[in-house]
């Protein structure tokens, strides 16, 4: 799924171009008498090299093209690839540069271009009253030195939030705007007192989380080829948004409709939210990734994606599907050791604990022993049923594990015929690979390590009676 997920931020990347004038951006860079000048762009955080430009004897080289790009965040990307420095795209994209490339920061200056203007206008304040704050830092040998500089940040903090407020008033309708408006944290007011007259604790989240977008423009598409957009999606997301797919999914849909009057906001976003649930960590958000691809890609609103493409994601999640947590877990009608009838529903007991796994594996010769351990240890007095299905490997290398590592309690199965269709109905494309069923073989936990496993048994067999 990596390769796919790097093909479809490929596509957000490069097929993004706007008919129209194209874009000369003409750049004298002092110093240097050759070699090549590239132009790159954000896509979120990742950045990606667009076009290039041999430099002339004089430092000059001139970057253009036929279509008109996207606004965001640039970058001029100097010889060697070692250094850079960022520029704004946005409706004018026909303008020249001259940098010293001794201070990037503020010996470059723009001539036809407002907005690159002000953006080094902001970059040298930046520059300029930060100064003696870097160097206090640097100078700070301890706790109580480091601790003056604080008001001088304090202060500093204050005058940037001035300087990013008066850009907003003045220049509301510009990329800088939008990108300082979206970098402002909510406001929280101080805790009201509950009934009891004690103070409310959730109430800060409650507020910060509700107003988290209410300076973010999810209809500009020009904050998706900027870090900017990014890193909020993320902080929502991973910190906000519990991490419980039912609840996940209603904010997921909520954030995307903020995005439908942008093509370019809508496409990155979605594919984001995507992306970060397709790999999530936390067992069972791959159920908000099914949801995404059943909503929206099968439904054709990746316009951006080739039908093969749209086919790639769609499949993964139609492989995953079947397997989500609270699902039906597939029958198993496998054969044992002696190549007899070993069926995943014939297994009568409260919970059945499905190992997928391969001799041969060198991450399995590890886990294995290590589950049979906890199996022994505590699983087996309390009704659990270890059912071990061989994936790849000998037969003879399979029973001698077996035998050598004294997996006596358990079912071992296998399909020598390949009839089951197993790899597909429970997603097993590395191993080992772990499901936990209860007593109705419905999918109560999957992919845990065995200390995960355990904990989550001991929690589950801690709160309910056993029968």
């Amino acid at each position: 799924m990596q390769k796919l997920l790097y093909l479809l931020i490929c596509c957000l990347g490069g097929a993004s171009a706007l008919h129209g004038q194209g874009y000369n951006i003409s750049v004298q860079l002092k110093g240097y008498t050759g070699g090549t000048v590239y132009l790159g762009h954000y896509m979120g955080k990742t950045t990606y090299v667009m076009d290039s430009a041999q430099l002339s004897p004089a430092g000059t080289a001139v970057l253009k093209g036929p279509e008109t790009q996207p606004g965001g965040i640039y970058l001029v990307v100097l010889p060697g690839k070692q250094r850079y420095f960022e520029i704004l795209l946005d409706k004018i994209q026909t303008f020249s540069i001259v940098a010293d490339t001794a201070n990037l920061i503020t010996g470059t200056e723009y001539r036809n271009s407002p907005d690159n203007a002000m953006f080094s206008a902001y970059n040298k304040f930046i520059a300029q009253n930060s100064a003696e704050i870097q160097q206090k830092l640097g100078e700070a040998r301890n706790a109580e030195d480091s601790a003056k500089v604080r008001p001088l940040m304090e202060s500093f903090s204050k005058q940037l939030n001035e300087y990013r407020a008066k850009v907003v008033t003045e220049q509301p309708q510009s990329l800088l705007a939008s990108i300082f408006k979206a970098m402002r944290e909510p406001v929280i007011p101080d805790m009201p007192k509950k009934a009891d007259g004690s103070l409310d604790s959730t109430y800060p989240y409650r507020v910060y989380k509700s107003n988290y977008w209410k300076d973010v423009n999810l209809a500009d598409g020009r904050l998706a080829r900027t870090p900017v957009l990014e890193t909020r999606l993320e902080r929502y997301f991973n910190q906000l948004v519990a991490p419980v797919p039912d609840s996940a999914i209603v904010d997921a849909d909520a954030v995307i409709a903020k995005t439908k009057k942008d093509k370019e906001s809508f496409k990155f976003v979605l594919w984001w939210i995507t992306r970060n649930y397709e790999n999530s960590s936390i067992m069972g958000m791959d159920a908000v990734f099914v949801h995404l691809v059943e909503k929206y890609y099968m439904k054709g609103d990746a316009y951006w994606l080739s039908e093969e493409q749209k086919n790639k994601i769609v499949e993964r999640a139609v492989t995953i599907a079947p397997n989500l947590i609270g699902q039906q877990a597939a029958q198993l009608v496998l054969q044992d050791t002696a190549s007899k009838r070993a069926s995943l529903y014939d297994i009568k007991s409260k919970y059945t604990v499905v190992v997928f796994w391969d001799p041969t594996c060198g991450h399995c010769i590890t886990e294995v022993p290590k589950l049979d351990s906890a199996f022994n240890a505590s699983w087996k007095k309390k009704g659990v049923v270890m059912y071990g299905v061989r994936t790849d490997g000998t037969k003879d290398e399979w029973t001698k594990f077996i035998k050598e590592k004294h997996l006596n309690g358990w079912i071992h199965a296998w399909d020598p015929e390949y009839k089951s269709n197993y790899r597909k109905f429970y997603d097993v494309y590395a191993t080992p690979v772990v499901y936990l069923l209860d007593e109705h073989k419905k999918i109560l936990a999957k992919r845990l390590g065995v200390t995960q496993l355990d904990e989550f048994l001991q929690r589950e067999l801690n709160g309910k009676p056993q029968q």
